[in-house]
């Protein structure tokens, strides 16, 4: 079964600048917890649909098919909950690969990274953009901005 092993971060705006124009990313969920998470997202030219189960420390199944950009919009309309909206960047750092997005709409001025893992123990450097691990605090899963935007806390 495939699995995600991920880990999240907040990042300071103050140290880390886009080094390209990254790719602008709308994604909506069709299905959220505690069933599993069916989400839609369409990202540039490209759309997929994900199904992730039940998380355990930062490890969850995750399943992930492209489908059409079409479909995928088509399917957004259908969404239980605001869309989320950001822009993803990809920055190596020391070997290993961040995806950092920055949010925009109702969730303006939130800044996450993520590292994903081969697996939980596996060691990384954080860069020193990163302000701290939020891994744990399901606020900053973006199901959950889906529903209460960071602008509301």
């Amino acid at each position: 079964m495939p699995l995600e092993i991920e880990r999240k971060f907040l990042v300071n705006p103050k140290k880390w600048q886009p080094n390209d124009e990254g790719t602008q990313l709308k994604q909506a969920y069709l299905s959220l917890a505690p069933n599993p998470t069916v989400r839609v997202r369409i990202a540039g030219d490209k759309a997929f649909l994900t199904i992730k189960g039940r998380s355990e420390n930062i490890s969850r199944p995750e399943f992930e098919y492209e489908i059409p950009v079409a479909e995928a919009s088509g399917m957004l309309k259908l969404a239980i909950s605001e869309p989320v909206e950001k822009i993803r960047y990809e920055v190596m750092h020391e070997g290993c690969l961040w995806e950092v997005d920055v949010f925009s709409g109702k969730n303006d001025g939130l800044i996450l990274a993520e590292i994903e893992l081969e697996s939980e123990d596996q060691k990384f450097t954080v860069p020193d953009w990163i302000l701290k691990e939020v891994s744990d605090d399901s606020r900053y899963y973006n199901s959950f901005l889906s529903e209460r935007p960071f602008s509301e806390w």
